[in-house]
């Protein structure tokens, strides 16, 4: 259901009915003083502009003209800095105007990158520990009560599972 909304223009107070969408997008294009709307558009074509590059360089934001992307490898972040003026050229097309400079890479690190897309990784698979030769004694030193004595109770159970 589409929801309207009556707008009153200053010079002469013409009411006319306009979608809420519309007038809000409006809005918000005025409060938006960072162009972080046209940032977020985008965010949303990366994996189109981009093509086989976009899993590479993944955005991470930017500061000031300059666009950080990041790589999951170091490797494939220093192969990207040789990528970097292609790159700038795409985005600043994108924009139909020069919106960066700079691109600047960093390592992922576990960060979500501003695309949205987060890689499955592979669940570790558990660790099997190993028994320490000389575990157990202590039980006789340790007040049972105590937190130290507890520990000592649960670290216990982990190998007597085993």
């Amino acid at each position: 259901m589409a929801r309207y909304l009556r707008h009153h223009s200053r010079r002469g107070r013409n009411n006319r009915t306009v979608r809420i969408g519309r007038a809000m997008s409006s809005y918000f294009e005025k409060l938006d003083t960072t162009g972080s709307v046209m940032l977020v558009q985008l965010w949303k074509v990366w994996g189109d502009l981009m093509g086989e590059m976009a899993p590479l360089a993944r955005p991470l934001g930017h500061r000031g003209t300059k666009l950080i992307l990041a790589a999951e490898d170091p490797m494939i972040m220093q192969e990207a800095q040789f990528l970097a003026p292609m790159i700038l050229e795409k985005v600043n097309g994108y924009f139909q105007q020069e919106v960066f400079d700079k691109v600047v890479f960093e390592l992922l690190n576990g960060r979500v990158p501003l695309d949205g897309e987060i890689r499955p990784e592979a669940p570790e698979p558990p660790r099997k520990l190993k028994k320490p030769e000389k575990l157990g004694g202590l039980e006789k030193e340790l007040d049972p009560d105590s937190p130290i004595g507890r520990c000592y109770r649960a670290y216990r159970r982990m190998f007597d599972k085993s």
